[in-house]
């Protein structure tokens, strides 16, 4: 007798990103109960099982859905409003003078939808964000099913969310507790830099980590400027810095790490921390380059974020593979350093397990979430097709992901998003643009 099920998919192709280098051809992937069932030849899959939603994907590949490991969703709304600037002047002379007149529970809200789709649409099912009023980020999460590691943001200076560093921690371990019982949401500690966090709320930030299980998501080593400052401050380096507080460990997630020294790295290394490289926000900045081969050939667990749209100027993950394989090979000065596979890799199990998320998610494996992405590889743009996974890489383009499931929910069918009206994101858009662009 078959068996009833969820959804049955048929593709073409499925790489599965375990086993690494897996291409299957003809395979189909079944989803029940939110979760992978089973991943076969086609041919077996019509004699075994039976759905009411069945998918036949001719031209497809079946892939596990991209985690886009570091960004600031809301600041979608501050796409392209001051580029082209050196990141102490963009951050201290322009996003922040913005995010003090305009911070709001509103600005999270609209900003966070319209980063919410443009990821869907780009093949993210998991994001992990650093922002104010992550409640407000949590609660349109939730609405749009999409799965989310939402940072409990730490700085020692006031702002619209909290005061001090003290009422930044303790509503985020009252976040914690609201949230830790929603299977989509995971909410790890979110202290912004070495340089706006000082010792005291580090190490207790350290101390509530370990107690509760929760990585901490830290941008570190971003700019020389950043390392040189730290020197002069504290007569030691952020990262050594943040090791003698206890901080860097398997649960510590260093944000683009463009300044590291290969002590550095086999520090990172012996403590099992994760690295996520993010390519194009650092190259906008001018903020350096991550050593991404040296740190995986070190051991270093590297994976892949966008950074917020206002410093990218996009969410989109398969450019961020793109310019991650291509600078990761001039930087190595080896064509041969970060292969697509590794890309894939960087921007799916990797990033799952920085998060803590790779039991769950990251590879289309039997018993994990149904975290899925469908990507057209019909188009012109990529033909002729040798090798599906080096075609993802090196000549897909967004647009060409079609279909996107999430817990086995399809959030994205033929390019249409389920739960969001287009013309009132762009009407929404269209309100913050002319707000932000006033210059009084």
């Amino acid at each position: 007798m078959m068996q009833t099920v969820d959804t049955l998919i048929h593709a073409r192709w499925i790489i599965p990103i375990e086993p690494e280098n897996a291409v299957f051809e003809h395979y189909s992937l079944v989803i029940h109960a939110e979760k992978i069932l089973d991943l076969l030849p086609t041919e077996q899959a019509k004699l075994l099982y039976e759905s009411e939603k069945v998918i036949d994907l001719k031209t497809h590949v079946l892939t596990a859905g991209f985690v886009n490991a570091h960004t600031h969703a809301a600041m979608t709304l501050m796409r392209g409003i001051a580029d082209d600037l050196p990141l102490i002047d963009w951050l201290q002379n322009h996003i922040w003078v913005l995010e003090a007149k305009w911070m709001s529970e509103e600005f999270v809200r609209d900003g966070t939808d319209l980063a919410i789709a443009e990821m869907l649409r780009g093949g993210t099912t998991c994001f992990n964000d650093m922002y104010f009023f992550p409640e407000i980020t949590a609660r349109q999460v939730i609405k749009h099913g999409i799965r989310a590691s939402l940072g409990l943001i730490v700085i020692d200076f006031p702002s619209i969310w909290a005061k001090n560093s003290d009422e930044y921690i303790e509503k985020g371990v009252a976040l914690y507790h609201e949230l830790h019982v929603h299977e989509l949401i995971s909410t790890p500690f979110a202290p912004h830099a070495p340089y706006t966090v000082s010792n005291e709320p580090l190490e207790r930030i350290n101390a509530l980590a370990k107690d509760l299980d929760l990585p901490v998501h830290i941008h570190l080593h971003e700019t020389a400027y950043e390392v040189e400052s730290a020197l002069e401050q504290h007569g030691q380096r952020p990262l050594q810095r943040l090791h003698d507080l206890g901080l860097v460990n398997d649960s510590l997630i260093a944000v683009h790490a463009t300044q590291l020294t290969d002590e550095d790295i086999q520090l990172l290394a012996d403590a099992g921390a994760s690295v996520v490289h993010c390519p194009e926000s650092n190259l906008k900045l001018a903020s350096g380059f991550c050593p991404v081969a040296k740190c995986l050939a070190a051991g270093v667990n590297v994976a892949l974020g966008t950074d917020g749209a206002a410093s990218n100027n996009d969410l989109d993950m398969l450019g961020e593979m793109r310019t991650a394989a291509l600078i990761g090979k001039a930087v190595a000065n080896d064509a041969s350093a970060i292969p697509a596979m590794t890309a894939l890799r960087m921007a799916t199990i990797n990033g799952a397990k920085a998060l803590g998320l790779d039991k769950k998610i990251g590879s289309l494996e039997i018993g994990k979430a149904a975290d899925v992405i469908a990507i057209d590889l019909s188009d012109l743009e990529t033909q002729p097709l040798y090798c599906p996974i080096s075609q993802i890489v090196y000549a897909a383009n967004r647009s060409q992901v079609t279909d996107v499931w999430v817990a086995g929910k399809q959030l994205l069918t033929s390019r249409h998003l389920t739960t969001f009206n287009l013309a009132e994101l762009k009407t929404i858009s269209a309100k913050w643009q002319a707000r932000l662009a006033t210059k009084n």
